[in-house]
């Protein structure tokens, strides 16, 4: 990985996997994840947050190269999960008389995962506002609880006007991977931190107080430039709005007659004007990916089948993915298949009622084993339903 530079005395020491299958246990991360630490060179020496153990060796050289024979004073904590607090120990045992910062629920947390010694002389706990000097920066502290854990706080330096958001901003993939920032931030955000759209709007109103040069994020690139954009994407997802106009179409099909009436559903949608329609088979493909898409698009088409008086297991998985992460403020329809005693709808409705603001369309289309010429009339009222009978709404 090319060397990263933030500005003269502030530098990247994070690391890049390449070869990690699954990020959190669950996600697919085809390009890897980035680990972002930073070290702030001062007449105190800050290191923001360490990285994941899989990365623990390549990031002590990098600290040690950018230390040139020097030790740090402190070490910030933003957030104790894993992937950036595994090296804490390892890191307060090579360097003695190195600090920690961390509010109290920070501390709460580093004594649930490690054994520190002396951790209460060697411990410095900040509150909401709080700053410390370390010569030429001031580094100024804002909680930012449940985004996404209770104990993570952001760091403002206020000379070089940088914010270190911990998760906030992040995204999946490694530094060096070329490719857009927004989806694979938007497929970060509704599924790691999601759940938590009011927490992330009061620290975008504190952020909007400050003046920010560059946003520092625990995962994915730096960003500089057009900081407007990717604030404005936090705003949105983070109030569970519609990003695009669209139709996602999600279906779990046994045989296979389910997915072929979801696919109908797509060529009809098309004849009526619709032009962003996203298709996903929750069996097969990436669930993360299609939760991104149930809260990037405003409406959604759930295909069925039914399974044990219930519905097929894959498809009441994402649906409870959505409810958990709050999914709301969208207009959905549904398509059923049942050979003897359809109940798909039934269980999707249910689901879907627990959820807020959301809006079923009155017509149910029931499928009895394979899709037939009735139930192409009925998904053609569907669509119009979906579509609000004007092809210009999407």
């Amino acid at each position: 990985m090319k060397e990263i530079n933030i500005t003269e005395q502030i530098k990247y020491i994070g690391v890049d996997d390449k070869t990690i299958d699954l990020f959190e246990g669950q996600y697919v991360v085809p390009n890897g994840i980035s680990y972002n630490s930073y070290l702030i060179k001062d007449e105190k020496n800050v290191i923001m947050d360490t990285v994941d153990k899989r990365a623990t060796e390549e990031w002590f050289k990098k600290l040690e190269k950018e230390l040139e024979n020097e030790k740090p004073d402190y070490l910030v904590v933003s957030h104790m999960e894993p992937d950036h607090a595994a090296n804490i120990q390892k890191l307060t045992e090579k360097y003695p008389n190195m600090k920690i910062i961390g509010n109290e629920k920070t501390f709460t947390f580093i004594q649930q995962f490690f054994d520190i010694q002396k951790l209460e002389e060697r411990k410095i706990v900040v509150k909401e506002g709080d700053t410390i000097s370390t010569g030429k920066h001031t580094l100024q502290f804002f909680m930012a609880p449940m985004v996404h854990w209770p104990e993570v706080m952001v760091t403002y330096e206020q000379t070089e006007k940088i914010l270190f958001t911990a998760d906030g901003f992040g995204k999946f993939g490694t530094l060096d991977t070329d490719e857009e920032w927004t989806c694979e931030a938007r497929r970060y955000y509704f599924n790691i931190v999601g759940k938590y759209g009011a927490q992330v709007q009061q620290l975008l109103k504190k952020a909007a107080n400050l003046e920010i040069k560059t946003i520092c994020p625990l995962h994915g690139p730096i960003l500089k430039e057009n900081l407007d954009f990717y604030i404005q994407k936090y705003d949105i997802w983070s109030k569970y709005e519609p990003e695009d106009e669209g139709v996602l179409i999600a279906y779990a099909s046994i045989y296979g007659n389910t997915k072929e009436a979801a696919q109908e559903m797509v060529s009809i949608l098309k004849e009526k004007g619709v032009e962003k329609i996203a298709i996903t088979d929750l069996a097969r493909d990436d669930m993360a990916e299609a939760i991104e898409d149930a809260f990037r698009y405003d409406k959604m088409i759930l295909a069925a089948s039914s399974y044990n008086m219930g519905v097929f297991p894959f498809m009441e998985q994402f649906l409870h993915h959505l409810q958990g992460k709050h999914f709301q403020n969208r207009k959905v329809g549904i398509i059923e298949n049942g050979t003897w005693a359809p109940s798909a709808g039934k269980c999707m409705r249910e689901i879907l009622e627990k959820m807020r603001n959301i809006e079923i369309c009155p017509t149910v289309v029931t499928i009895r084993s394979k899709m037939n010429e009735q139930n192409k009339k009925e998904m053609q009222q569907l669509a119009e339903e979906m579509i609000g009978g004007d092809n210009n709404e999407i």
